[in-house]
């Protein structure tokens, strides 16, 4: 039976289609707008599979500080109208949230589980969280799956806006080194993995709130020394606190989630994000 992806041009939705197969009904944001109740109305009215994955988001993380309404209008309220829409037909629906759901306690030092109270610090989060509500009490058939820092090979062919993995190795065939933030704790995630836990989540219609990314933590400067060594480059990394690389949205200080629902869930681990890492790099 087709699964329906929303934001199939992106790095997780490409690799949701590649995973799918001719599983895969892929829609862009040319062929269903979330922010156009007639343009959801419209697919889902012909859609005759049985799931949808909404892999759609507005993540500009420091623009939607100067814009909340445009990313509220593409994070809540266009889940929001997906998961009605969806409720109606009584079709699944996976969405996808993120870690920046979290980011209150900064000096926190064990994983978010789903049960934990979520507390983002950003227009963005904020707006992602206002979605998760939105499809959990809409429609009952869902999976809301949070992650974080995704990158996949589809960034290779310009799909989406790029990941840190690729920006470092570009920046690091520039500079003999970086400078790069060491107190933001969290997991960066391939897409392959994810997509993967995904659509087994799906076959096991357990419904509800999961967190799933590769296993372990780190930070965003340890994750970048270690792309340069599996690389085999020569670049140097310098740790520096948020406070020297001054953004407009506030990230969180820390945000690695607990995934063992979804292992649990699903009967298998998620790899580490060093394996994952590895794995990305001898794919490119």
């Amino acid at each position: 039976m087709q699964i329906a992806v929303l934001g199939a041009a992106g790095q997780l939705g490409t690799e949701l289609c590649l995973q799918l197969g001719d599983r895969a009904l892929p829609w862009t944001r040319a062929d269903v707008d979330l922010t156009n109740p007639d343009s959801v109305r419209a697919a889902l009215t012909s859609f005759t599979g049985t799931c949808v994955i909404n892999a759609a988001a507005y993540n500009k993380v420091d623009i939607a500080e100067e814009e909340p309404q445009v990313a509220y209008a593409v994070n809540a309220l266009g889940p929001r109208l997906l998961a009605q829409e969806c409720a109606d037909r009584d079709l699944a629906l996976v969405h996808v949230s993120t870690d920046y759901v979290f980011g209150l306690e900064a000096d926190r030092t064990n994983p978010f589980t789903e049960l934990d109270a979520p507390g983002p610090v950003s227009c963005y989060g904020q707006s992602k969280l206002a979605g998760e509500y939105f499809v959990r009490s809409i429609c009952p058939r869902h999976f809301v799956v949070r992650t974080c820092g995704l990158y996949g090979l589809a960034a290779l062919q310009g799909a989406g806006k790029g990941n840190f993995v690729e920006t470092m190795l570009r920046l690091g065939n520039e500079r003999d080194e970086l400078r790069v933030v060491n107190d933001q704790h969290c997991t960066p995630t391939s897409v392959k993995d994810l997509a993967a836990a995904i659509l087994s989540l799906v076959e096991t219609e357990k419904y509800g709130l999961y967190h799933a990314v590769n296993s372990g933590a780190t930070t965003w400067a340890e994750f970048a020394a270690h792309i340069f060594d599996a690389a085999g480059m020569t670049t140097r990394v310098t740790g520096i606190p948020s406070s020297e690389y001054p953004t407009k949205a506030r990230r969180p200080g820390y945000s690695v989630l607990n995934c063992d629902k979804l292992e649990q869930t699903i009967g298998r681990p998620m790899p580490t994000w060093q394996d994952a890492l590895r794995e990305y790099l001898s794919s490119r």
